[in-house]
């Protein structure tokens, strides 16, 4: 049958159809997203792609509708890897047949961390790329020092293809490095084009609901810092995962933005080294001041992740403005937050921040948005502001609000318990989160605090 061609405009957020270029997408509203695409008319695309998946052209048996109380749950297993951070992210291991994104910026680290999972793990696993070669991807296995005899390289980028060799090897973990470069035979379009990506995704989901086998599927990000492609893509798999990191810092963090099978809460540090990613199990080294000098405008907060404590550095800068019109910079906080901040202490307690230069930084890089180290990022205000250090082993969990009070936090023991494991001696928390709290269970003083004001008593007077 000859192919028909057609060209339409779709748009990249929602996948809507247009015979032309529009400015505004009608149906979700978004600008400047119609990407021009050419239609090619070849039979029914459905039985192709059953084809392509199923292997062959029997008939499979049509399924019928079931009692929700007659499913059974107790098939679904996890694998749990050798890498308990992505375990913790994941919700306590890699369940079978789903189908998980990673995206992040480019050289952060995506290809090493999935390179590592299929290394370090001994499970049949096919690491399919169609960015690099077999010698080019050994190169980086012979750095990162691991060997998996059953981990196989396929450097293919058709989806046919990668899909047969699957069903042939039978692994229990697929890699898809990356899903920008696979290129379907039921669409004629260039890689990376909105309706291959929809179209291949769409293949690997359905392969890996009908057989078991977890796919990990890489992901570039475009300039805005979203996953490139429809964003449908991230509605198709099962969880997306986020890699994030500072070229100028060691750390990368792995987050969850969608997870079906765990929570989106939890985070998985790593320190990037020569020999590849290196599981950080206490993040509190890597945030913690460096040097033995205490000097002024610098605080630990004992902040939460999750499920995971870890005490951070903040440090704030109070200068003289240079200007008429003062600066006010955060580098890791909301600079709205911090504005707010300011605001309160200087209504509250009267402070007088409105003609100093503000500069506030999480020290490490790292960007906190828990409402608990409100209390820290005041102490350290204040500290520079009066130019005067505060005493070794304090650290402070506390929400201030508008009207100057310290409010509670959530998981305000395990907050303690890290800050006692890490020898603190004094820990400022708000009185409200006394109740059912015993004090005497830790080596440390806990400190309790009502109002903002109180805290320059108990630092500066």
């Amino acid at each position: 049958m000859a192919k028909k061609t057609k060209t339409v405009f779709e748009c990249a957020s929602c996948g809507y159809e247009s015979p032309k270029w529009e400015g505004k997408c009608p149906s979700c509203n978004s600008w400047n997203t119609f990407i021009e695409e050419k239609k090619f008319k070849s039979g029914d695309k459905s039985e192709a792609r059953s084809a392509i998946i199923s292997g062959s052209t029997k008939k499979q048996k049509p399924k019928r509708a079931i009692p929700i109380d007659e499913v059974e749950t107790g098939k679904t297993v996890r694998l749990v890897s050798v890498d308990d951070e992505l375990n913790r992210v994941l919700g306590g291991g890699v369940v079978a047949g789903s189908v998980i994104l990673v995206g992040g910026q480019p050289g952060v680290g995506k290809s090493t961390l999935l390179l590592q999972l299929a290394l370090k793990n001994k499970v049949r696993l096919l690491y399919v790329s169609g960015e690099e070669s077999e010698e080019q991807i050994k190169l980086r296995a012979n750095r990162i020092g691991a060997d998996n005899k059953e981990c196989f390289l396929f450097t293919n980028i058709n989806t046919e293809e990668i899909i047969k060799e699957a069903q042939s090897l039978a692994p229990e973990i697929l890699i898809i490095d990356s899903i920008q470069t696979l290129s379907s035979p039921l669409v004629e379009s260039i890689p990376g084009s909105i309706s291959q990506i929809r179209e291949c995704a769409y293949e690997l989901q359905r392969f890996a609901k009908e057989t078991g086998v977890a796919i990990f599927i890489i992901g570039h990000i475009t300039k805005d810092g979203n996953i490139a492609g429809p964003k449908i893509l991230e509605h198709i798999v099962d969880t997306v995962l986020q890699f994030e990191g500072d070229v100028n810092y060691a750390y990368r963090v792995l987050r969850t933005t969608k997870n079906r099978f765990g929570s989106t809460d939890e985070i998985g540090i790593y320190e990037m080294l020569q020999t590849g990613l290196r599981m950080v199990t206490n993040p509190s080294e890597l945030f913690l001041r460096q040097g033995d000098h205490n000097l002024s405008g610098s605080a630990i907060a004992a902040t939460l992740e999750g499920l995971r404590p870890m005490l951070i550095e903040v440090q704030a800068l109070v200068s003289t403005a240079v200007y008429g019109t003062p600066q006010r910079s955060s580098t890791g906080f909301d600079l709205r937050r911090l504005s707010m901040l300011l605001a309160v202490l200087e209504k509250r307690g009267g402070f007088a921040f409105g003609h100093n230069d503000i500069f506030l930084n999480i020290a490490g890089g790292i960007k906190v948005n828990d409402p608990s180290i409100d209390l820290s990022i005041a102490a350290a205000l204040l500290s520079s502001l009066e130019d005067t250090p505060i005493e070794e082993g304090v650290c402070f969990a506390g929400e201030i609000g508008l009207s100057g009070e310290v409010r509670s936090v959530n998981r305000l023991e395990q907050r303690i318990q890290e800050a006692d494991r890490l020898a603190f001696k004094t820990m400022f928390v708000s009185k409200f989160n006394l109740k059912g709290l015993d004090p005497k269970k830790y080596n440390l003083e806990i400190v309790p605090i009502g109002k903002v004001e109180e805290l320059y008593q108990y630092l500066f007077v």
